[in-house]
This record gives structure tokens, C-alpha cells and sequence, in this order.
């Protein structure tokens, strides 16, 4: 069994690694500070700053409150509004697969470090979940890193949106920057990515006084 433990310290970390990363994956996603946007016109967003993410769309302004009271405004994205940019709906679409998907490397993960700690040698068992929960890691970490990357991309070379009238919004910013969700998802990829490749590489001990079940 001190073999069978000793074999699987890197699954253990990548365990860690992968709820980590899969926490931050979920932060990410809820965060509303993808790009932020600067913009000339305070009329309605006083701060000059808003804020686009995957869901909605946020600003402050001082706009019907008291005086000196500030409140910030939200708009849901629907998902019929054909000027929403196709990278944030497949942020949507593909970090919603991540979540689901790091849930079930984590959920294989721990069925194989529970065989591992309760000395069940069951070669064929432990092997195939930690490969599983490997894939479904390196999987969610992918679906992080497509969209991710792709709003990198569009703040790097200062897109506009076409915001309908509704949203209060200018079609293109003053400038744009790189929100909090950003630098998290990037984390989250990198986090998750080691723990696929921790997973992959487990290798179960080979003792000759071992009778394993396969």
C-alpha cells in the first residue's frame, strides 16, 4: 500500500491544482470586468468607465439618485441581440462546458485517490480515472483558454460592439483594457492544464509481493 500511496503524490497535487483552477474558472466566468471600456461621453456613464463581460454590461452613473449617491446600472445580454460579438457567446457557451467538464475531472480524480488511500489495488480501476479525470482537466482547460484568448484579442486591437440604444452604450470605447476576468481565466488554464498533465503521467507501482486486480 506505501508503494501504491507513494505513486500518486502528483495525482494528490494535481487534485489541488484542479479544484483551484477550477474555482478560479468559475470566478472568471461570474466576473463581470472582461474589458473595460473608456469613454469620452458622461452624460449617462458618469465614471467614464463600463464594464463588458460574458453576461452583462455594467457602468455608474448619477442618473435619477440623490445627490451623492451613485448606483450602477446592468444590462443582460439576450441572447437573440445579433450585435453581441460571437466571442462573448462562445465564452458563454464554452465556459459553461469548462465548469461542467473540470467537475468530472475532479469527480474522477477523487474516486481514484480514494481506491489509492483505502489500498485498493485495482490496476485497470485507478488507472483509467486518473487518466479520465487527466482528460477532462486538459478539456475544461482548453475550453477556458479559446475565450480567453479571443477577448485578449479583440481588447488588444480596440473592437467596438454595437450596443443596441437600450444598453446606453457607445458602439467603441475611447480605449480599452483588460479586465480581472481575464488575468483569472489565464490562471485557471494554467492550473488546469498542469493538473491534465499530472494525471496523465501516473503510473501504477509494479511490486513483485503485489497481487493487483485488473
Amino acid at each position: 500500500m506505501n508503494s501504491l500511496v507513494s505513486s500518486s503524490h502528483l495525482q494528490l497535487a494535481a487534485f489541488a491544482l484542479g479544484t483551484v483552477g477550477w474555482i478560479l474558472c468559475t470566478v472568471s466566468m461570474g466576473t463581470v470586468e472582461w474589458r473595460v471600456w473608456h469613454v469620452d461621453n458622461t452624460t449617462i456613464i458618469s465614471s467614464g468607465v463600463a464594464w463588458v463581460g460574458i453576461w452583462k454590461v455594467c457602468f455608474i452613473s448619477y442618473l435619477q439618485v440623490s445627490p451623492g449617491y451613485i448606483e450602477q446600472f446592468c444590462h443582460k445580454f439576450s441572447g437573440y441581440d445579433s450585435s453581441i460579438p460571437a466571442e462573448i457567446y462562445a465564452a458563454q457557451g464554452l465556459l459553461l462546458v469548462a465548469m461542467f467538464t473540470g467537475l468530472l475531472g475532479l469527480t474522477a480524480t477523487v474516486f481514484a485517490l480514494r481506491n489509492v488511500y483505502m489500498g485498493i489495488t485495482h490496476k485497470t480501476l485507478i488507472t483509467r480515472f486518473f487518466l479520465m479525470g487527466g482528460c477532462f482537466y486538459i478539456f475544461a482547460g482548453l475550453c477556458v483558454l479559446i475565450p480567453v484568448s479571443w477577448n485578449f484579442y479583440s481588447v488588444a486591437h480596440n473592437q467596438s460592439i454595437a450596443f443596441p440604444p437600450s444598453y446606453y452604450m457607445p458602439s467603441s470605447p475611447a480605449a480599452q483594457e483588460v479586465g480581472a476576468a481575464i488575468p483569472v481565466g489565464i490562471v485557471a488554464v494554467i492550473l488546469l492544464l498542469l493538473s491534465g498533465i499530472f494525471s496523465l503521467l501516473y503510473r501504477f507501482p509494479v511490486t513483485t509481493n503485489t497481487i493487483t486486480k485488473c
